[in-house]
């Protein structure tokens, strides 16, 4: 029997696991079903063939699972997250989030895509290995219970616990395909800071007549403010912010100018006529060279009614991707320092960050990688040097020194972290196949 077939043969039961699986939640925000969640994990490990463990950390739980194999093979790490995003507007979904249903090809539900399908392809995939012979290599599956909140142990646990990720790479499945459908191998991520600006005015709102031109307006100095961090022709002018910017090489920047996708199709698929500036660059550095500042929203104290008030509070939720070499702890420094040189009464409030990761061109294993995911899936992946999005990668790029190698098996339409997140049926059996694809090829590679 083949690895194909096997999993033709076996596909009714990893529908029903999925679903029992996403009907648990696991919400890190609020804590809901997060041990439960952690505990049926550590079942799904056992019932494919690893030895799980859950270990404890100061937020929610890891859970691992580890198989051995042939003495002198890759021993291989690959990373997902149990824990799911709140459902949200619960009007807004078409059946419950926590009630799975199969509709049209796709599974519906939170945690469809982002990301229990996608770890789960991994263990079945593990799992059909198994079912033909050992291994090809060393396998450690290690489940995160707190990505959705950013993954703030994770460096603790990667600190404190060298010995179970002692591994030579980190494979991952998080996110959509790229932007045409198609498979892709992701070598990197943009970080973040988020981090709100908050500007006060008098102790309460007041009349926009009888205190207009006499109360201070902190809607205005926010606006203010907000306009000396970015010019017109968007350039941060935050002093310092691009030196620490790691140039790509040509290599890579030939990568990039190969991906599919342009900047006439990212209008149109935003329904504008302009994109952002600077004009100069192509959709691929925009997602990925370049780091960004954003305003993610802008209110006052009387947010969702028009008053003709002043109001007293003013509030920026904006955030930073940061690029490599940049680290959120240096650039953050550097908004303090320039918030505090235009107006030293606004407020700075950090709100969490993740730093970026990249694995070069020239890392081993990404040869054995795409041609795991083009014997699978019948077509060469693109490379894409880093995703415009972030994930907790530097944890094992920066912290343990290990190449990193992302393979998105959802649908670009996947809706993660929205309602109605959905997973494609045959992307999630495609999914077990290309790890068992992968697995096979790393274990015929040479050790690092």
């Amino acid at each position: 029997m083949t690895i194909e077939s096997y999993v033709d043969d076996h596909r009714s039961r990893y529908l029903d696991t999925l679903l029992a699986y996403v009907a648990q939640p696991s919400v890190s925000a609020t804590g809901e079903g997060i041990e439960a969640a952690a505990g049926m994990a550590a079942g799904l490990m056992r019932s494919v063939g690893l030895e799980p463990r859950i270990v404890p950390t100061p937020g929610s739980p890891v859970v691992l699972g580890t198989a051995a194999g042939p003495p002198g093979t890759p021993h291989v790490l690959i990373y997902g997250h149990y824990d799911v995003q709140p459902a949200g507007p619960l009007d807004e979904w078409h059946s419950p989030p926590f009630a799975p249903q199969v509709r049209d090809g796709r599974i519906w539900g939170r945690g469809t895509g982002d990301n229990k399908g996608q770890h789960l392809a991994h263990l079945y995939g593990i799992e059909a290995l198994l079912a033909h012979g050992p291994l090809p290599c060393t396998v450690t599956v290690l489940l995160d219970g707190d990505e959705e909140l950013g993954s703030p142990h994770l460096p603790w646990f990667a600190e404190h616990h060298r010995d179970l990720m002692a591994a030579d790479l980190v494979v991952w499945s998080d996110g959509p395909v790229y932007s045409d459908g198609g498979p892709c191998v992701c070598l990197g991520v943009r970080g973040i800071l988020k981090f709100a600006l908050r500007a006060r005015g008098g102790s309460y709102p007041t009349h926009s007549g009888n205190w207009g031109g006499v109360a201070p307006n902190p809607a205005w100095r926010l606006v203010q403010l907000l306009a000396t961090m970015r010019g017109p022709d968007g350039r941060v002018l935050v002093d310092g912010f691009y030196d620490d910017v790691r140039p790509f090489t040509a290599d890579e920047r030939a990568v990039l100018d190969a991906l599919p996708g342009d900047l006439d199709s990212a209008r149109q698929a935003l329904g504008v006529s302009t994109l952002d500036s600077p004009a100069d660059r192509t959709l691929g550095e925009r997602l990925s060279a370049w780091p960004t500042l954003s305003i993610n929203t802008l209110t006052c104290s009387d947010a969702g009614e028009h008053r003709t008030v002043i109001p007293n509070v003013a509030v920026a939720g904006c955030d930073v991707r940061l690029v490599d070499d940049m680290r959120a702890g240096a650039v953050e420094a550097l908004l303090r320092a320039h918030v505090a040189a235009v107006d030293p009464d606004v407020e700075f409030v950090p709100l969490g960050a993740m730093e970026p990761s990249r694995t070069p061109l020239s890392a081993p294993y990404l040869d054995a990688i795409r041609t795991g995911v083009a014997d699978a899936m019948g077509t060469e992946p693109v490379i894409v040097p880093a995703l415009g999005g972030s994930l907790p990668l530097y944890t094992f790029t920066g912290i343990l020194g290990l190449p990193c190698y992302g393979i998105p098996l959802a649908n670009v339409d996947e809706a993660n972290h929205a309602p109605n997140e959905n997973l494609e049926l045959w992307r999630f059996y495609a999914g077990i196949r290309t790890s068992a694809a992968v697995l096979t090829r790393l274990g015929a590679a040479a050790p690092r």
